[in-house]
């Protein structure tokens, strides 16, 4: 069998791109799980009858993807709350004591009082990132590739 020849249960090397995000922001039709409707479904048989039909394209090799690196938002806004809960036991505790209301009645009003802000705080932060990760995205190719190992 020569190089150029496929043995029968053997496919030919086709890009994957599952999860990858062209350049113009719309996901394939075989990312959707639909078929495109662009390229009609065509056997072996009906070509092989129409002499003057002309051959059907492939699909290209490679697809222009952009990529970039993008925050995660609920980590960041985890610590933002965190953060002030911190500052909410610093003031509660640190603070000079009040015999009408406990630490603990303290505490819980400041932790509202910090935790909230905070968390808003952060979120903007990581907005702030996350369009920060739009501006310096790069344009990339993505090529499929398919590992002999998955099931």
């Amino acid at each position: 069998m020569t190089s150029e020849q496929h043995s029968p249960n053997s496919t030919p090397e086709q890009p994957d791109t599952r999860g990858a995000v062209p350049a113009d922001r719309q996901p394939a039709p075989a990312d959707r799980g639909v078929a495109p409707a662009s390229v009609p479904e065509v056997d072996a048989a009906s070509v092989a009858e129409a002499p003057g039909a002309a051959p059907v394209a492939e699909a290209p090799a490679y697809r222009e993807v952009t990529v970039r690196r993008a925050p995660k938002f609920v980590p960041f806004m985890a610590i933002g709350a965190i953060l002030g809960f911190l500052g909410a036991l610093v003031v509660a505790y640190t603070g000079p004591a009040d015999p009408t209301l406990t630490r603990e009645s303290i505490l819980g009003f400041f932790t509202v009082a910090f935790a909230i802000p905070g968390l808003l705080l952060a979120a903007l932060l990581v907005l702030i990132f996350d369009r920060r990760s739009v501006r310096k995205a790069e344009r990339a190719r993505a090529e499929r590739t398919y590992d002999d190992d998955a099931a």
